[in-house]
């Protein structure tokens, strides 16, 4: 019998977790976080989330808006984008805690079993690249500032296996690690941009007035949004722990508003004042050669943390195992492939990211539409949902081909509505 979406902690298995013991598994990949396990407070949900946004990217992201745009144009972009992804990730964030369930289970009930390996494989396949990236794009920078003394292949190796075993380690690890690093990121952060705004005698100062090479707001937007859309997809892996919907909702605000704000506004006084959009470079301008590669390392590592859970949850799924040995198989893959991937497949990696925000669409309005699939007890998932197979297929295809408006939108919206059209047209009346 189905129960009001009121109900809260009621242990919800697929068919396929029933037949594991829940022992074997602690982050409750295969299986719905029991209430009695949601003991994560406001500062420690934060911290994973802002962590996670808190990515060299995004500041890289705020470099371009910076050299491309004036203040009015960037403080319009910053803000329209970080409060689209505040929302979109806020209401992920609110259904992993009601659910307990990770994203890939939730596509267990959009997409249908057999349906969910494809969103499974395209995060997994996409998180485990942007890890192996990561790694690089620590490795690389460090060995040059060393002169070569410190190979690259070293670095990688030595980096790969920290950032795994942390991982490996759970929700706990990430969130001792983003409650270290956030602040360090964010002191730095501050002075850089302090150092900024003094090169220039103020801050109204930084942002050229008419930009040589001028961004439009909707692609300020479009930057702002797709510098973490892909990412923040994945936010019910983390809040599904929250101790309440109101702390999941408010951590992922705070971190995809606030939190990736502050990053667009670090990379881009740095990029504005410098001519230079990439925040290690700006930082080895400013003479903190040293504290650059401490930023750069802290950065990457809180989110190829939680890229790399992600990508282990994802493979969990496919694999039916739980996700501890797959984040061992992912972290393994992204470290030795970290050259390979960050020369040869950014842009292949980017393709597939903006394939991911579809798949938040139908995962948000399967829920609404059909809250008491969640928590009925004997609620067993159809196969494969083809309405949300043809939402990603169709928004995907909207997103990468179609240049007008803001792109990450676009496909989440022709996403929704074949969705919709599709649900519509087959709900038992």
């Amino acid at each position: 019998m189905a129960c009001k979406s009121g109900l809260k902690g009621r242990n919800i298995m697929s068919e396929q977790t029933k037949r594991k013991p829940q022992a074997e598994d602690s982050e409750y990949s295969l299986s719905a976080v029991p209430s009695a396990k949601k003991t994560q407070g406001l500062w420690a949900a934060m911290v994973v989330l802002v962590g996670f946004t808190f990515f060299t990217p995004s500041m890289t992201a705020g470099g371009n808006l910076g050299i491309g745009m004036n203040l009015t144009g960037f403080l319009s972009a910053m803000i329209i984008g970080n409060a689209f992804l505040g929302v979109y990730c806020g209401i992920l964030g609110y259904i992993g805690q009601k659910t307990g369930l990770t994203l890939d289970l939730l596509a267990h009930r959009s997409f249908g079993d057999k349906g969910s390996l494809l969103p499974s494989a395209l995060i997994s396949f996409t998180q485990i690249g942007w890890f192996g990236v990561g790694v690089a794009m620590f490795a690389i920078p460090v060995s040059g500032l060393t002169g070569g003394k410190v190979p690259v292949w070293l670095l990688i190796v030595i980096t790969g296996v920290i950032m795994t075993v942390t991982a490996y380690i759970g929700i706990k690890a990430l969130a001792v690690l983003g409650s270290i690093a956030v602040p360090l990121i964010a002191i730095l952060g501050v002075y850089s941009v302090s150092w900024g705004v003094g090169q220039v005698g103020g801050f109204t100062n930084v942002f050229a007035e008419h930009p040589e090479n001028p961004l439009t707001l909707a692609a300020g937007i479009a930057i702002v949004v797709g510098s973490f859309i892909s990412g923040g997809t994945a936010t019910p892996n983390f809040t599904r722990f929250s101790k309440t919907a109101k702390i999941a909702v408010w951590a992922t605000v705070i971190a995809f508003f606030v939190g990736n704000s502050i990053m667009m506004i670090f990379g881009a006084v740095g990029g504005a004042v410098t001519g230079v959009a990439d925040i290690f470079d700006i930082l080895i301008l400013q003479g903190l050669a040293i504290p650059a590669a401490v930023t750069l390392g802290l950065n990457i590592w809180t989110t190829n943390n939680n890229a790399l859970y992600t990508a282990g949850l994802g493979v969990s799924n496919i694999a039916r195992v739980p996700m501890k040995p797959m984040v061992l198989v992912g972290g393994a893959v992204g470290t030795v492939t970290a050259v390979w991937l960050y020369n040869n497949f950014v842009g292949f990696l980017n393709l597939l990211s903006g394939m991911i925000p579809p798949v938040g669409a139908v995962v948000i309005l399967h829920y609404f539409l059909h809250k008491e699939d969640y928590y009925s007890e004997g609620y067993k998932a159809a196969a494969v949902n083809i309405g949300g197979i043809l939402a990603v297929i169709g928004g995907a295809l909207v997103g990468i081909f179609v240049t007008w408006g803001i792109k990450p939108v676009n496909s989440l919206v022709v996403a929704a509505v074949i969705f919709l059209i599709w649900d519509m047209a087959t709900r038992k009346k």
